[in-house]
């Protein structure tokens, strides 16, 4: 049994004083793939070292995280471009909009996202959103892009089974983390209706721990965590959920 973790920051300063024993528990749990989506250029050189570290067990994506979009949002733009330009990416990532503490940058935020979205479109990559207090902005863009079709997840996807499902018909994968596992979560009801050939599992760590880890630093090896509360909600086997999952991201990421 086998899992990918599509998302994850196993680069970032939480994971400094064992970063190798937090690998290696993942490895152990059967999460033989991790993900690696960029933030901005001050996480890049963290990322790729560690993808070069250990090549067979991580994947890059690259992209400007919408809460690092400020007024000098053209830089990091081309520090991005220069990323992809140069090669070796699964994902444009991640990339959204985020709006939960303020509005300042909204505006560029909407430019930076359409932007890489249309990178993406020319490079052939799928996408990784981030998207906070900000469907109904993300949605109006995509409107506008006018594509019949895209590729790509909703990462940590946290609307309601409406919005699921007009992200599946739009051909979006959703994102299901941790947050799953939450007392009275609505995302409960969308794992429930929307098919499994359209979700994938993530972690976010260190972000969004599962029951019981919740509050603490969360890592890959909880993916299977993840995994049982889906097989749990829909009435099937943890290899079932793993079996799938894993077959989304390979046939989404082109990890084949």
């Amino acid at each position: 049994m086998t899992f990918i973790d599509t998302h994850c920051h196993l680069y970032d300063e939480a994971f400094d004083a064992d970063r190798g024993e937090t690998l290696q528990r993942a490895l152990d749990a059967g999460v033989g793939l991790m993900l690696l989506p960029d933030i901005d250029s001050t996480s890049s050189d963290s990322l790729d070292e560690l993808y070069h570290t250990h090549p067979h067990h991580f994947r890059r994506m690259a992209g400007l995280h919408p809460t690092s979009v400020k007024a000098d949002f053209e830089a990091e733009l081309a520090h991005v471009r220069h990323r992809l330009d140069a090669g070796g990416f699964v994902a444009v990532g991640e990339i959204g909009m985020d709006l939960y503490w303020d509005r300042t940058y909204e505006t560029e935020q909407r430019e930076a996202l359409k932007r890489q979205m249309l990178w993406a479109e020319e490079s052939g990559l799928p996408v990784a959103l981030h998207i906070r207090k900000a469907h109904n902005e993300v949605f109006a863009l995509l409107r506008d892009l006018n594509r019949s079709t895209y590729r790509g997840v909703m990462h940590c996807f946290g609307g309601s089974v409406q919005e699921a499902q007009h992200a599946v018909e739009l051909g979006f994968m959703l994102g299901i983390g941790g947050v799953v596992t939450f007392k009275n979560a609505t995302m409960a009801e969308v794992v429930k209706a929307v098919p499994l050939e359209n979700l994938l599992l993530e972690t976010d760590a260190p972000y969004l721990s599962p029951v019981p880890h919740r509050g603490q630093r969360n890592e890959s090896s909880y993916i299977t965590l993840i995994a049982q509360k889906i097989a749990d909600l829909r009435g099937i086997s943890i290899e079932a959920v793993a079996e799938q999952t894993t077959a989304n991201a390979q046939m989404l990421f082109k990890l084949m």
